[in-house]
């Protein structure tokens, strides 16, 4: 299948197109990397609204919105993609609680807008970006995914809802695709050309890199939790590890897969004070910090097994310690953070 002339020759001739749906953000743009480096070409769509157009380098840019049956049109009849990879999600789960209906609109009205348009354009592989947030107050640990989703938060169900419209959309018009279930994910581009850009920012490790870095004062969120040292355990995921299992589920629907799950895990849990230890290290500077109390719905500790991943995608994390995930995203935030 073939795209316009002028697209192969900007960005590279023979690869496979692939419409890659918030290629702008945090997650999809290092997966734009390692799609290109694995032969594909990322075709981007963006609204921008949490994406930044600087962090698309490998292949075509489109703003477009995913809501928008005419974007997603002009887009696909202009490249002809083969598959599609959707990471065009809102994200925050405490402004899920707040604003339901604008997740509702986006990621469930948004997404199937988009799986209409593969229908309509004869289009039948898709490579999913949902959450761990599906799986709601987890159950035994490690988590697999054939435990229980009960979300607790209107983010965490507006994922679920495309899972089991995914399951209902394959079955009516065979539609095939690898949803991931992503646990924390963090980390920076080893090679500094990507990191971590949210506004606001939530995610834990960007947020006490900035305290050390003199930009704020890290939250604790509880010290009294059954663990080990009372503070919350969760399971770091470098993404760049993430964007590696994304190349690996087009090869492997290309080769036919079935639609599947997958759990993007480590199998492993870091404590809040553990991955504090790991900021300070990698700055050798402290992070200040203010111990608050719990919040609601946090469990002790949430980690997942990757086992899943290994059989079907053949992928093993290669950042295997919060320290080499720390130190790639502390790298990147101690050159950028001033432009922030």
């Amino acid at each position: 299948m073939l795209v316009q002339e002028d697209v192969y020759d900007k960005h590279g001739a023979g690869m496979k197109p692939v419409l890659v749906l918030g290629g702008a953000g945090f997650i999809g743009s290092h997966t734009c990397k390692a799609l290109k480096r694995a032969g594909y070409l990322p075709i981007v769509i963006d609204n921008l609204v949490h994406g930044h157009i600087d962090s698309v380098k490998w292949g075509p840019f489109e703003k477009g919105d995913i809501s928008n049956p005419s974007d997603l049109d002009r887009v696909i009849e202009k490249y002809r993609p083969e598959c599609v990879m959707h990471f065009a999600a809102f994200a925050y789960v405490g402004e899920s609680v707040q604003d339901p209906a604008r997740y509702f609109q986006n990621n469930v009205c948004g997404s199937i807008t988009l799986l209409d348009a593969m229908r309509r354009h004869g289009l039948d592989r898709i490579v999913f970006s949902s959450s761990c947030a599906t799986y709601g107050e987890a159950g035994p640990l490690p988590i697999l995914e054939t435990h229980s989703q009960m979300p607790v938060n209107p983010y965490g169900f507006t994922k679920l809802v495309i899972e089991r419209a995914l399951a209902d959309y394959g079955a009516a018009y065979g539609i095939r695709a690898v949803t991931f279930r992503y646990f924390n994910a963090a980390g920076a581009d080893p090679d500094g050309e990507l990191g971590e850009r949210h506004d606001p920012e939530t995610h834990a490790i960007p947020l006490a890199i900035r305290a050390a870095l003199g930009l704020g004062v890290f939250k604790v969120f509880g010290t009294d939790y059954p663990t080990p040292d009372g503070t919350a355990i969760r399971d770091y995921v470098h993404v760049s590890d993430l964007a590696d299992a994304h190349a690996r589920a087009l090869a492997y629907l290309d080769e036919g897969g079935k639609s599947v799950a997958v759990n993007l895990a480590t199998g492993a849990g870091t404590s809040v004070k553990e991955m504090i230890g790991a900021v300070e290290r990698a700055l050798s500077r402290p992070v200040p910090r203010e111990y608050v109390s719990r919040r609601a719905g946090d469990p002790p500790a949430l980690f997942a097994s990757p086992a899943r991943a290994y059989d079907l995608l053949g992928w093993t994390p290669r950042f295997t310690t919060i320290d080499q995930i720390v130190a790639s995203a502390a790298k990147w935030f101690e050159r950028h953070h001033s432009g922030d």
